[in-house]
């Protein structure tokens, strides 16, 4: 696309288009400028319109969008390994090189919002080239930052540190390698020295600006102030993986400076109208993430400014986290003081009136409920479970304040614990003299207790020494859940909820199980917190199990109470804005998985789930609502069918026509659960098939349904159970042929290698050989093609296990005869290049039993192998053998080489997740061989026995020392001997 008036003319219409309310010229200038992003110079093309003044600014606001969301996709794009997907057209080199080189200064010259969409495109680029190619760009921001310096211009200067703080971020969140050591230098080299000398010129400009005084203050400082912030974001950046020697030398310099953002009020800016407090503590924020590093990393060199340090945040915290509205940096400040708590200076926190004072100053207000929590509380209840809910890791005030009492305790915990107990009984004995009007008082010990419970390595009990659990439960949280009125207090009662789900390992059975009727009743509270809560804390308790393992509630316990139970669940799905509420489903399928599913429970349950689910697949929009939605739906299926077989019909009735639809309607997010929920109803029918099953059995063998790579494991799952049902169909119309073409589509790609042998398992587990007969040789031509062009371990041990079924399956001498009419004499040289040395590495119960029962046939079996020419390929086997059969897992599986693609194996994630409760079950294919190991002792005893003598020696010659001894105690413990 060459630069000229008609280029200038045809974009700048195409971008006003684009901002037309019409929809119609608005598609046209989209699919044009779709069509012009595939020329070469089309991002040069629209960055020079960004540059062109005649323009109109908002068109250029534009077309700077535009080029920043082209670079985006275009400036390093990636192979998709999907069938048929669509790769763009990357920018040419020539044309990267020439953006680079205009981007800068036209960034630096350019109107605040224009600048702000050029800083995102350059760091962008800076991503994937720089520094190694892009050496030009730190030199240029450094020239462009001592200009604007010069003249004072800050906000080209805000423009050139926003960039840097973009490109260096990433010394943040990369593991520490000798290449981003390496890189990391290289900025420290060019940019430490002048990152210090404005941050010291405008820290000189702020206090004379402060110290002039005047009506301009405000606007003065404000560019000053945010220059300063992005200052101390770059300095994290750069102080992240290690101390800079530079830094180290000039600490003083830093620190005094950060010091004084931390005392100093600037009340021209923090007392005006607007968000000049915001752009102060903003700063003071990033100040806070600052020291907090270096007393992180940096202690020893750090301690000397420590003292000074914790006087000042401490002080700021008295005004700070008294506002509403200073989350950030009250967050950040005390997590300033937690790290100190925690470490060699923990002194600071000793003396009793000290931890009194963070109790009652800081700690006890930020856990108190504030207006903006009820406002959330009522207003975004998913959002409020997210901040609130255990496991949650994000910050919040509440969160983070006991989180200083917890770093406290590390050192100090019989101090914190008598003075947290005492304010957690003030508080309750408050509400206690007036509870309507000091409910947040009890609230607030709730949320204490809750929060300061210490949980025990690697399980999800809690334990706490603030109060007696079952003490409080009687005397505080039972009263709570006892009450009639299930929408008063809400708060409290999402507070009673969340002890009972935190403690329910300590509250004896008895005691828990009285109370759960009343749990359930508050599933029907108008407050979505509170039902989401009731919820969340029924499903909970359903799984605890005892020491041994044992599920300590069964279906006998929730039988009472179970369909008022069921009811209120599915009524809580009613409730606005809870229609689609992942906490209600989740125990849904929860209860459906404990309860006794009878007839009468079954009936209405799949009839409310179909209803929602034929809700849901007019718009799937919760990933999580759905998954455990189709769990819930598995679930019942598995548990009321296998209970009560005339129920099949049934349930194919009801969910029919929402898989239909799923299917017809094309919701591509429901195809893998549609295919693993029909997998199940298959194989819980028993032959014949009915009917209504072959439309989509044909559905099945339709190349066009394989194409998505995410769905292959869901139509792998349900072509498996048509095989196993109805393996007499495929003699019909072609059809095997279709399922094998399918196999050879799958083995061809490492991505779904395993599932093409799934299939093609099943196949050989369902089908006599008569019937597979004239396939065999086609299907080892496959086999031996990928072997020559693209083996991986993957494959080789999946290949192992098919000749192994194979071979029980249909016997040795048409496994070795099949394989030899693909090519003379072939098979020797696979079981001496692939059978043989990779045997060791199968890992699985039932594959190993399979392998080595294989292995041990072929060994015993095979008159190729019986020749006394082949002595040498009998004694390696049964090394092979042995060593699968008598080393652990670990002694003789190699770590695979094989890396996988971590973008295709994300995709693959997020579309498809396998149904617990729709699993297939594996089959052992040598139920009748109990124990491998004996079978191996056994068979070589009856070979001896017929050739006494001639074993012994192969043996001694080809097994190594290990597994000869193991062999020979295999004979001892089952009294066997080889002659």
């Amino acid at each position: 696309m060459e630069w000229n008036a008609e280029t200038l003319q045809f974009l700048s219409q195409c971008f006003l288009h684009t901002l037309s309310p019409n929809p119609e010229p608005r598609r046209r200038a989209e699919s044009s400028l779709s069509e012009a992003a595939d020329r070469p110079n089309y991002g040069l093309a629209v960055l020079r319109l960004v540059a062109e003044p005649s323009v109109d600014e908002q068109i250029r606001q534009c077309a700077a969008v535009n080029f920043k969301n082209h670079l985006r996709v275009r400036w390093a794009t990636e192979v998709s390994r999907e069938p048929n997907a669509v790769t763009l057209a990357p920018i040419p080199d020539p044309e990267k090189e020439q953006i680079k080189a205009l981007i800068v200064p036209l960034m630096l010259s350019a109107t605040p919002r224009i600048q702000s969409q050029l800083s995102e495109a350059l760091s962008l680029i800076g991503k994937h080239d720089f520094p190694k190619k892009w050496p030009s760009l730190l030199p240029e921001l450094v020239s462009s930052l001592r200009t604007a310096s010069q003249s004072s211009d800050y906000v080209s200067i805000s423009g050139i540190l926003g960039t840097a703080n973009s490109i260096f971020k990433k010394f943040r969140y990369q593991y520490k390698t000798n290449d981003l050591l390496l890189d990391l230098k290289y900025c420290l080299d060019n940019f430490a020295a002048p990152l210090l000398e404005i941050f010291l010129k405008t820290a000189t400009l702020i206090d004379s600006v402060v110290n002039a005084g005047g009506p301009a203050v405000a606007a003065t400082l404000r560019p000053l102030i945010e220059s300063q912030r992005l200052c101390c974001r770059i300095f994290y950046s750069l102080n992240f993986q290690e101390l800079p020697e530079f830094f180290e030398d000039h600490m003083k310099e830093w620190m005094s400076e950060f010091k004084k953002y931390l005392t100093t009020r600037y009340p021209a800016l923090e007392e005006g109208s607007g968000d000049g407090l915001a752009v102060v503590d903003h700063l003071r924020s990033a100040v806070c993430e600052n020291i907090s590093l270096y007393i992180e990393k940096n202690e020893e060199e750090f301690q000397g400014y420590l003292n000074d340090f914790a006087l000042a945040v401490w002080s700021l915290l008295g005004t700070a986290s008294a506002s509403s509205g200073r989350d950030q940096l009250t967050i950040n400040a005390i997590k300033f003081l937690t790290t100190v708590s925690t470490s060699v200076h923990h002194a600071l926190f000793a003396a009793d009136d000290v931890i009194s004072q963070i109790c009652q100053g800081i700690v006890i207000p930020n856990v108190r409920l504030r207006d903006e929590d009820e406002e959330l509380f009522e207003m975004n209840y998913v959002e409020f479970i997210r901040r609130d809910m255990e496991g949650s890791d994000l910050d919040t005030r509440r969160r983070i304040a006991c989180e200083l009492l917890k770093g406290i305790a590390t050192n100090y915990k019989e101090k914190v614990t008598a003075i947290v107990s005492v304010q957690i009984q003030n508080m309750l004995g408050s509400c206690a003299t007036n509870p309507a009007a000091n409910w947040k008082d009890k609230d607030c010990a709730i949320y204490l207790v809750v929060s300061l419970a210490t949980k025990k390595a690697g399980g999800t009990s809690v334990s706490t020494d603030l109060v007696n659990v079952e003490n409080f439960y009687g005397s505080v949280i039972v009263p709570e859940l006892k009450s009639q009125d299930v929408n008063g207090f809400p708060m409290l009662k999402a507070g009673a909820l969340k002890f009972f789900t935190m403690f329910r390992n300590q509250i004896s059975k008895p005691i828990a199980i009285a109370l759960v009727p009343d749990v359930a009743r508050f599933l029907v509270s108008e407050s979505n917190v509170v039902h989401s809560y009731a919820a969340n804390c029924i499903e909970k308790l359903l799984l605890v199990r005892e020491e041994g393992g044992i599920a300590r509630y069964t279906s006998s316990d929730i039988s009472p109470f179970l369909p008022v139970l069921i009811s209120n669940l599915f009524n809580a799905l009613k409730f606005p804005e809870s229609e689609e509420n992942q906490y209600v489903m989740k125990c849904i399928m929860r209860v459906l998985g404990v309860a006794d599913i009878t007839r009468e429970v079954a009936g209405p349950c799949i009839l409310e789930l179909t209803n929602v689910l034929a809700e849901v697949c007019k718009n799937p929009k919760n990933p999580v609502f759905n998954h455990y939605l189709f769990e819930a739906v598995a679930v019942l299926v598995r548990r009321a069918c296998e209970k009560d077989a005339s129920l099949i019909s049934a349930f194919e009735g009801s969910l029919f026509p929402c898989l239909q639809t799923i299917l017809v309607n094309d919701v591509t997010e429901f195809f893998p659960y549609a295919f693993q929920i029909l997998a199940q109803l298959v194989e819980l029918n028993r032959p014949p098939i009915p009917p209504s099953y072959m439309q989509i059995f044909e559905l099945l063998l339709s190349p066009d349904s394989w194409r998505k790579t995410a769905n292959v494991p869901a139509l792998v799952r349900l072509l498996q159970a048509f095989l196993q049902k109805a393996p007499h169909e495929l003699n019909r119309e072609g059809r095997l042929s279709q399922v094998l073409g399918i196999f050879e589509r799958l083995v061809s790609s490492h991505t779904t290698d395993e599932q093409g042998f799934y299939v093609l398992n099943t196949v050989i587990e369902n089908l006599g050989y008569e019937v597979i007969t004239p396939y065999v040789g086609h299907i080892w031509a496959t086999l031996f093609g990928r072997l020559q062009k693209n083996r991986t371990i993957k494959f080789v041990k999946c290949f192992l296990i098919f000749m192994s079924l194979f071979l029980v399956k249909h016997g040795s001498t048409n496994l070795m005869d099949s394989i030899n009419a693909v090519q003379a004499n072939i098979f020797l040289v696979i079981l001496e290049q692939f059978w043989i040395p990779n045997l060791k590495l199968i890992t699985g119960d039932i594959e190993l039993k399979l392998t080595s029962v294989a292995s041990t046939r072929l060994l015993c079996e095979s008159p190729a192998l019986l020749d006394p020419t082949s002595a040498k390929q009998w004694g390696k086997l049964l090394d092979s053998i042995v060593t699968l059969l008598s080393r652990p897992e670990q002694d003789r599986v190699e770590v695979e080489l094989e890396v996988p693609d971590i973008g295709e194996t994300m995709v693959y994630a997020a579309t498809y997740v396998p149904l617990q409760n729709a699993g297939r079950k594996e089959e052992d294919p040598l139920k009748e061989i109990k124990d491998p190991k004996e079978f191996l002792v056994a068979s070589l005893a009856n070979l001896s026995a017929r050739s006494p003598g001639r074993y012994p020696q192969i043996i001694s010659e080809n097994l190594d020392s290990a597994n000869q001894a193991a062999l020979l105690q295999l004979c001892g413990t089952y009294n066997l001997r080889i002659v």
